[in-house]
């Protein structure tokens, strides 16, 4: 089973420390990990970091991967879609990377079960230019998935869906986690959906970790209003899950 562990984190662009000395317990293959946090917080800075694009102090400590460093895939907010490409084909080189030049059966099963997945297989030859913004994070998603990552960071994957893509989307990645035994670490603003589908919850703001536990743990009245600075109470809407009801007063 694989865990990553931050010890004393952070991440540098250039000299200037972004984000500083975030420290985790240990994130188990399986869960769904919401990262949320007011804009401008460090969230997509910390992703980078954990990816080993950007560099600083600390220890990022990935146990129990086949694959190293190589196990963590990174979906950025912004994917830079290559319009050249059609939807089929960007995911083909997305599973293909890194991997041997040769497509076999299973490559292409894999490809044909997450597009169904994500219901994109109609789309399949379209051009990667002619989507719509929604569209292209589904496909983005797609190429994160079919390269069979051990852990996956996924920064603001569902920003450009509606809220009933959104839930499919979420619900999906939940059975990806615990099906295929991946740790996903998710930067979201909906914090009704962080308390609907993660296991864990860490909080970012002004480039400092503020807590990391479970949804019901972090999500509460207390921090919305030092880290959001709102007055808003937290409510059990059902058994399943916990519900944000803001009152809309700035704190």
């Amino acid at each position: 089973m694989v865990t990553l562990k931050l010890e004393g984190v952070g991440a540098l662009y250039g000299r200037r420390l972004a984000v500083a000395n975030v420290t985790t317990p240990k994130l188990r293959a399986g869960e769904i990990v919401a990262v949320i946090g007011p804009n401008g917080a460090g969230k997509s800075t910390l992703f980078r970091r954990i990816a080993g694009l950007l560099q600083g102090p600390g220890t990022v400590s990935l146990e129990g991967s086949r694959k190293g460093r190589s196990a963590i895939s990174y979906m950025p907010q912004d994917t830079g879609a290559n319009a050249v490409l059609s939807v089929y084909e960007s995911i083909l080189l997305a599973r293909k990377r890194d991997r041997s030049w040769y497509v076999g059966d299973d490559d292409l099963r894999l490809i044909d079960e997450i597009m169904a997945a994500l219901d994109i297989a109609e789309i399949g030859f379209s051009d990667l230019g002619a989507l719509s913004g929604g569209q292209r994070q589904l496909v983005s998603i797609a190429q994160t998935l079919v390269r069979e990552p051990e852990v996956m960071l996924m920064d603001e994957p569902t920003s450009a869906l509606d809220l009933h893509r959104q839930v499919d989307v979420l619900d999906l990645m939940r059975q990806e986690a615990r099906g295929r035994g991946i740790l996903v670490l998710i930067a979201i603003h909906d914090l009704n959906q962080a308390l609907r589908f993660a296991d864990k919850v860490l909080v970012i703001a002004n480039g400092l970790m503020q807590a990391c536990g479970t949804s019901s743990e972090v999500i509460t009245a207390n921090m919305l209003r030092e880290v959001y600075h709102i007055e808003a109470r937290v409510e059990k809407c059902s058994r399943d899950y916990d519900h944000v009801i803001v009152d809309g007063r700035a704190a």
